[in-house]
This record gives C-alpha cells, structure tokens and sequence, in this order.
C-alpha cells in the first residue's frame, strides 16, 4: 500500500549577504514539520530554495562590480552562503530549488504566455509607489506614513511599461476563499488580508506582472524588453520544483496540491491572494494551506541588516550546538506569533529545559542503572508499585496529545505536552527514591529495576517524539539508554513497555551542560564584536592635509543643505547624475557629481545633502554644474568608493552649515 504523501514549502529566500536566527526560524520549523511526517510514515516532499531574480539583485551585483549571476551563485552556494546555512542548521529538504534554474526559468515562459492568451494577462502602463527591497507595488493610500507598510522604508515613484494580471476578476472568489475555507491561518491573518486588500476603497487591484526598468529577470519571450515580475516568477516554483511545464521532474501529479506552504507574515499577502488567484487563472488546484508565521524580532524590533541587530545562527551554533538553536525557536515562541529573542532567553531555554529537566533525568537515569546494577544491564525481575501507574499512563497518552499540537503547526505546545512529562519523570525520581532503595541490595533489587525501567521507557518514548526537533541529540539519547532502532520508531512511542526487560545503559557525555548565565552573556557580546568588526570592509582613508588654510579663507566656502527634488542619469555618462536641487532661494538648482557608480538616481529623491554653493559654475557633458555635492571619500580593496553626506530631513533647504 502506498504511503500516505504530504508536500511541505517554505518560501524560497532573497539571496542576502547577511543570515540571521530570523532566515533559520521557518525553515527550521519547516524542517521539524518535514521530520515529524516521515517520522508518522508519510512520503514527504520538502522544498526549499532561492528567490534570485529582481531589481535589488541586479543593483547589488553593480555595486559588487560582479554579473547579477556571479553575485547570486556566490551567496547561495559559497562558503558561508544558504547552502551552508542549511546544512549547518540539519536542514533534511528533499529538493531546492534556485529561479534562475534553467527549467524553471523556460516554465515560467510558458506560464506568462498562457495566462496572457487567457486574457488574463494585459499590457499598460504602471505608475504608483514601489518598494525595492519588498519587490512590492503599492498605492498611496496603503503607504504607512508614506512608507512600505511592510518593511517600513522608503518608497520610490516608479512608471513603467508593464503587463499587469487581472487580480479583480478573481476578487470574489479569493474571498470566499479566506472567508470561507480554513486555506490561511492563523485566522488573525484572514481579516488583515480581506480588509486591507480585497474589501479596501477601490477593492482588489490588478496586479503589476512584468518589468522593462531593469533586465535581470525572466524575459518575457514574446515582448522582448519585458521581464516578469519576480513575484510571479516565484510563486510558480512551488509547482515547477514538481514538473510542471518542464521535463525537469515528474512528483507533479504524486505531491500536488501542496498541504502547507510556510511563510512569514510580511509575504502571507502574495501567498494569500496573488497565489490562488494565479491558479483560479490556470484551472490548476489550490495549496491545501497558507500557514504565516510570525517574526522573530530582536529587543522588540525586526531583525535587519540596515539596522544593525541581526543575530548570526553560526556563532550560536557554535556555542550551544545545533539541536539546541532548533530547540530554543520553536519551544519558546508561538509559531504563529511574533517573538522577541535575547541571548538571555535562549541561555535560560538551554538551562531550564535542556540542562535541568531532559539532559538532567537522562544523567541521572544512566547514572544510576551504572551504579546500582552491574554493567548498567537492570535485571528481568521488577516489582511495580503505586506510583508507577500515574508516570505510565501520562507516558501512554502523550503521542496522541503530541500529535494533536502537531497537526496545528503549534510546536510550542507539542513540545510543552513532551516536557510536562520530563517533568513528571523527574518528580518520579524524588517521589520513588532510587538511591534509598539501593541501600538494601539486593532485597530492592526488583522494586529499583522497576523505577528505573518506567524512567527508561520514559526517556525512550519522549525522545522519539523529540526526534523531529533535535535528531543528533536524540540519536545519542538512544545510544545512552539502550534503545535501538527498532524502539525508535512513532507506532513505538504510543507503546509501553517495549524496552527489553534486561536493558543495557551507556552512561555517556553530558549531552546539554549548564550555562553560566553572566559569563556566558559577557562572551557572547566579545564574539558579537568581533563579528561586527570582522564584517567590516578593509578601509583604506586617504592622507589628511599638511598645508594649512587659514580660517578667513575656509569660511568664503559657503555650504548648504539641498534637498533632491529630481535625479536623473546623464546620458552617455557611466559616472555623473544629474541633481535638481531645492536651495532654499526658490529657484531650482542643478549639480552633477560623479557618484553613479554607487548611487541609484531613485534612491536619493527626498534626501536632503551638503552642497558648496558658491562655487563658479562649470560645464560636464554640456550641462551646467552650479556647485558641488559633498562626499566622503576612502578606498576598499584597492577601490574608490564615495559616500554622499546625507543629513537629517529636519534641516530645512538652504540652512547654512557653520
């Protein structure tokens, strides 16, 4: 009989530079997820991968001086990249995927084509606000404080020649979906995306699909200039990592439709509406699930490079181990909700639970079979009592309320069911005695063989449902406490009473040590520090001045902030942009500087910089410069590199610096 299949997703990631414990968290809980259903017996499909076409990819690669393909390949397969990550982590995915893969590249061709001959698909023109680092096209009046409502920054104008998809015709439908049909959760998600996308002042807008500012994408292969937007294009990986229009694979028709796609919060809109309704368009079968989990936010906030607080996985790792990091996200926060990490709460995690209930019960179980028994073998005969009873029927119902939690994708109380009845066992230890009725051997020989068995089976049925979540750790408690692979097993775990009657123990290493809290937290910042330092770009400053300038003659220099109105590349120039700027006089003022190299003309509007005002005007290019933009100037890695003095927005144009 064929085994039951269950297909699992997370999203596929941006290729950044910089992973956090936040890129780990869904794909660890993804992983666990995958685990626990191989561990029940299903055939489980796992998939991961890269998200890798996209304006910002194309931007980061300029400023690397490296192709778009050069700078993706580095981040994902190079050392330290998402690959290693992954494996660090004890990712067990069963297929990863990468949108710049040739078969998915030819297969989203094919889907652009065909949802454009449906008419789903039109041509237009796009004019509105968009977010780089999200990809994301919005309205003015979804903007946050005139900012991406999901990530929080600046938003730029942007029209363009586009395709766009007809979302509005598949609004209802969408919608009773959500409303209707448990295909998102948590259900908080529901109202959010409904209220603020479908049921809004205007109602669903048809969705921007293809791009002709930039080329690193998809082309559109019946209207060159065109490449789809990276959206779409990701969307569809979910499907084409299967077979779907390509040769590539053939799992299609055994793993469609997904059971559950994993996401973050700030994607479940794509996920929950753009997604289904791209399938509606295809006559092809929903995702079972959309599952958005919360952030893992760090002192309250959400982890960034930008912001300086992202918390690397390889220094924890390091530290505290593998199974420990995996065991710490999910035991501590809610899957649905935000988190909050700090080092103390991972620190006092490992402590409570790792060092002082499971590794501390498994300690002193070993421990004490060496001791008391030779050769750590307990003896055939046992003697069971009053107390066992109450251990041996929480232990026999914990599969199933462990399952239960599971099946909910609430981790958080699967493991808390797990640990409650550590707990128990420990409270077992205290109540039975062991060490006391060893004082009279061998008369107590039968009633001690018995306590140490129950916690035994204990420890073996608890750790084959911990299994998913700390496989190495579990491995070497099975090893420890005489339990083979035939007592691994889920139909085992709701059994008692499988252990061998004579079960032989291996007191081995202490598998989770003690922490010292304050030491530990003073370490951890060194390593931080050195990281933040080693991360830094080798800088190479140029030389101060020796001739002095006397005062009378620094103040004629008159400077003064500028606000960029406009900024535009100056044709047939690879160096200069263009800048309309507002002086404080009134009159518009253009400067050109040669910073295109490391500057998207966008990027600056609103800024508000330095500029020497009175400097006489001169020609480049033919265009007129009427002063000079202030930069601060160093070299990395042999290279010049330019940083324009940006200041606070407060500063009103044309406020003298002094």
């Amino acid at each position: 009989m064929d085994k039951k299949r269950f297909y699992i997703t997370t999203p596929i990631y941006y290729p950044s530079d910089k992973l956090h414990i936040g890129h780990a968290y869904c794909t660890v809980a993804t992983d666990v997820m995958a685990r626990y259903k191989r561990l029940a017996g299903y055939d489980v499909m796992f998939l991961t991968g890269t998200d890798e076409h996209g304006q910002k990819i194309e931007d980061r690669a300029r400023e690397e001086g490296v192709t778009p393909q050069q700078f993706v390949d580095n981040i994902v397969t190079g050392p330290n990249g998402i690959l290693d990550l992954w494996k660090l982590m004890n990712i067990s995915y069963d297929r990863f995927i990468r949108t710049t893969d040739g078969y998915h590249v030819s297969a989203i061709q094919k889907i652009f084509k065909k949802m454009y001959e449906n008419g789903d698909i039109y041509k237009g023109a796009y004019k509105g606000k968009y977010c780089k680092p999200c990809e994301s096209f919005w309205t003015e009046s979804q903007l946050k404080d005139g900012k991406c409502p999901d990530c929080g920054r600046e938003v730029v104008n942007a029209e363009e020649e586009a395709y766009f998809f007809r979302a509005s015709k598949y609004a209802d439908r969408v919608r009773e979906l959500l409303l209707n049909t448990n295909f998102l959760e948590p259900r908080s998600r529901v109202n959010e995306m409904v209220n603020n996308f479908i049921d809004c002042e205007g109602g669903l807008q048809d969705l921007c699909v293809s791009r002709t500012s930039f080329t690193w994408g998809v082309p559109v292969d019946f209207d060159p200039g065109h490449v789809v937007y990276v959206w779409l294009d990701a969307l569809f990986n979910y499907m084409t990592a299967l077979g779907y229009q390509n040769d590539q694979y053939c799992d299609l028709d055994k793993f469609w439709p997904a059971d559950v796609h994993f996401v973050g919060k700030e994607i479940v809109r794509f996920h929950a509406i753009y997604w289904p309704a791209f399938l509606m368009s295809m006559g092809l079968p929903l995702p079972k699930k959309v599952y958005g989990h919360g952030w893992l936010n760090f002192n309250g906030d959400k982890m960034s490079k930008s912001k300086g607080n992202v918390v690397d996985p390889g220094i924890l790792a390091e530290r505290y181990g593998v199974d420990a990091l995996r065991f710490f996200v999910l035991r501590t926060f809610p899957f649905g909700s935000d988190g909050n990490f700090t080092n103390e709460l991972l620190i006092q995690t490992i402590n409570t639970d790792l060092a002082n209930d499971l590794g501390n019960m498994v300690s002193r179980t070993t421990a004490m079979a060496e001791k008391y028994f030779e050769g750590g073998k307990l003896p055939a005969a046992r003697q069971e009592a009053d107390p066992d009873a109450n251990l041996q029927d929480m232990v026999r119902g914990l599969r199933g309320r462990y399952e239960e939690q599971m099946e909910k994708f609430q981790f958080q109380n699967a493991l808390d069911e797990v640990f409650k009845t550590i707990q128990r066992a420990n409270k077992y230890i205290d109540e039975t005695a062991p060490w006391a009725l060893a004082k009279d051997m061998p008369a107590n020989g039968a009633r001690l063989a018995a306590v140490l068995y129950n916690l035994l089976e204990t420890v073996r049925i608890c750790t084959v449902l911990l299994t998913p979540f700390m496989p190495e750790s579990c491995g070497k408690i099975f090893e420890q406490t005489g339990a083979d692979a035939g007592l691994r097993t889920w139909d085992s775990a709701a059994q008692w009473g499988l252990l061998p009657a004579e079960v032989q123990v291996r007191k081995g290493e202490v598998l989770f040590p003690r922490i010292d809290m304050a030491k530990e937290l003073e370490e951890l910042e060194k390593a931080a520090e050195e990281a933040r330092k080693s991360a830094l770009p080798a800088v190479e400053l140029e030389p101060q001045a020796t001739e002095s300038v006397d005062f009378d003659t620094f103040c004629k220099s008159d400077f003064r902030a500028v606000k960029v109105k406009d900024c535009q590349r100056v044709k047939k120039s690879d160096k200069l942009l263009r800048f309309t700027l507002d002086d404080g006089t009134g009159t518009d003022r253009q400067i050109l500087s040669g910073i295109a190299k490391w500057y998207q003309p966008e990027d600056l509007i609103g800024k508000t910089l330095v500029a020497i005002v009175n400097l006489p005007p001169r020609k480049m290019m033919g265009l007129a410069s009427q002063g000079m933009l202030i930069s601060a100037v160093h070299k990395e890695k042999g290279e010049e590199c330019l940083h324009l003095i940006i200041v606070d927005d407060v500063i009103p144009a044309g406020a003298k610096l002094c």
